[in-house]
């Protein structure tokens, strides 16, 4: 018995030795590894969500318990902490000025301003001065500056002295169909008198609503006439008259998009045109579709106008789509430095493709690229160039210019940069300035003698002076002052405008129609 007890204590121990038995697998050292990082991560997730549940309470917290100066503070030095994405450069660049830089507060609007800068910006650079954005006011005097239209009278005047003196009036117009001739003198608008007045002030007087009446009273001869003129829509793009000899004159200010239409009214009165002068100095240009359409006055249909090349090498061409209007012969194309774009397409267009047409003045602009306008919901637009254009024979004429078959160049005075004199400023014999300079410039024009232009005061400069100022009841002495200086360029503007006197192109292009 105690045998059997013996044995059976004996299998218990055994049991219990059995059961302390530790049996583990081997764990390689990458598992390892593994596990450690299985359990870094669980409790990286733990702190993540904390972090989300703790952002979420202090935001309610903050916005509705702390003050915002606190929470401002906060959020801006977590803000300048950031790193920006390269890839959102103007965005970022654009919150940054409209929530944190400290003139923002300053400024209406100020998400409109700086979009605008922006723009502006990215449109400006070295390799094309013509692409640029503008703003809705920007475009729309753009459009009409091209399109020279306006409600009004169809005039165009001369200011000088305070006197408005009528240079121009335009075919079809109400000025033209009230009477109105060149050299009236403008005395008064609706019962106001316009002397003394500035350009703006008589402007803004004479224009007004389309279909309103204006009572404008002139000079003519000496005697005073009143006239009711009902104002209208006016597009002043061409200027035409005859010439003595039987010498058509067309003058081209821009080319719009009533210019083909207007030419033709001209041209419908040179029938009997021996030859015709086409005036295109200062011209800077307009639309394509302008100048394809004045290009058939002169050149028969499909007579290829221009071609322009684009940045992925397609071509394209321009032909005139209508039957010649005009079958003038001797035509002279007047040109300036002034003369680009459009005009000088026009110029080569007909100087290239026909055998009768002689081009005078000085060397072109030279702007041999095309632009198009893309206008915003807004009304602002991007200009920006598309192309090249090249001529029928295949010439660009970008920054050279088309080269006169006879050069001819105007009086001096029409080159210089004219100084500003202050009210204090005089000078006399023996000074040196720029603006004795100008004087001596615009003595010279006006026919009296001087001895020099190169801003020495001499005494050949005092007496020619001096006569000047007697012939125009100033105070006669020998002294230039700003009263003097202001009435020598006054005097320049208005004989060019009311006088062909002095323009020597204009001569020379008579004379070559003369023959």
């Amino acid at each position: 018995m105690e045998e059997k007890k013996e044995n059976e204590n004996k299998e218990n121990e055994d049991k219990e030795a059995f059961k302390t038995i530790s049996l583990k697998r081997y764990v390689w050292p990458d598992e390892a590894a593994l596990k450690e990082e299985k359990k870094k991560n669980k409790k990286l997730k733990k702190v993540l969500v904390g972090s989300v549940v703790a952002a979420v309470l202090f935001g309610w917290f903050g916005g509705s318990i702390l003050p915002y100066g606190f929470t401002s503070g906060l959020r801006n030095m977590i803000r300048r902490g950031m790193t920006m994405s390269s890839s959102k450069k103007i965005q970022e660049t654009l919150d940054i000025m409209e929530n944190d830089w400290y003139f923002s507060k300053d400024i209406n609007n100020i998400d409109d301003r700086l979009t605008d800068q922006a723009v502006s910006g990215i449109t400006t650079n070295a390799e094309d001065k013509h692409t640029e954005y503008m703003s809705k006011d920007e475009m729309e005097s753009f459009t009409q500056s091209i399109n020279r239209n306006y409600v009004g009278i169809g005039v165009q005047y001369i200011n000088t002295d305070g006197t408005a003196i009528i240079e121009k009036v335009y075919k079809n117009t109400p000025a033209e169909e009230a009477g109105v001739k060149p050299g009236d003198i403008l005395f008064s608008v609706d019962g106001v008198e316009m002397s003394g007045k500035t350009s703006d002030e008589i402007k803004k007087a004479v224009q007004g609503e389309a279909g309103s009446v204006v009572t404008i009273g002139f000079i003519r001869n000496g005697k005073h006439i009143a006239l009711d003129i009902k104002r209208a829509e006016v597009s002043s793009t061409v200027y035409g008259e005859m010439k003595d000899d039987n010498i058509a004159y067309l003058q081209l200010y821009q080319f719009g998009s009533t210019t083909p239409d207007e030419v033709k009214s001209y041209l419908d009165d040179f029938e009997s045109a021996s030859g015709l002068i086409i005036d295109l100095r200062d011209n800077g240009g307009g639309y394509l579709d302008s100048v394809s359409g004045v290009s058939s006055c002169f050149l028969p249909k499909g007579t290829k106008v221009m071609s322009q090349e684009f940045a992925n090498g397609d071509t394209t061409e321009t032909d005139t789509k209508e039957e010649q209007y005009s079958k003038i012969k001797n035509i002279v194309i007047l040109v300036n430095e002034n003369t680009a774009s459009a005009a000088e397409v026009l110029t080569l267009a007909l100087k290239q493709q026909r055998d009768d047409v002689k081009i005078i003045g000085t060397t072109t602009y030279g702007k041999g690229t095309v632009q198009v306008s893309k206008t915003f919901d807004d009304g602002s637009a991007i200009k920006y160039t598309t192309s090249k254009w090249l001529s029928p024979d295949g010439t660009w004429v970008n920054g050279v210019g088309i080269t006169p078959d006879e050069e001819v160049r105007l009086h001096d005075v029409f080159y210089q940069s004219f100084t500003n004199m202050e009210d204090e400023d005089s000078y006399t014999v023996d000074s040196v300035s720029a603006s004795i300079s100008d004087a001596q410039l615009c003595l010279d024009y006006l026919g009296y003698s001087v001895d020099r232009n190169d801003g020495y005061f001499s005494q050949a400069t005092a007496d020619a002076l001096k006569q000047y100022k007697e012939d125009h009841n100033l105070s006669s002495n020998e002294t230039l002052d700003k009263e003097t200086y202001d009435s020598l360029r006054s005097q320049v503007i208005l004989d060019w405008n009311t006088s062909s006197t002095h323009d020597l192109q204009l001569k020379q292009a008579e004379e070559e129609l003369h023959g």
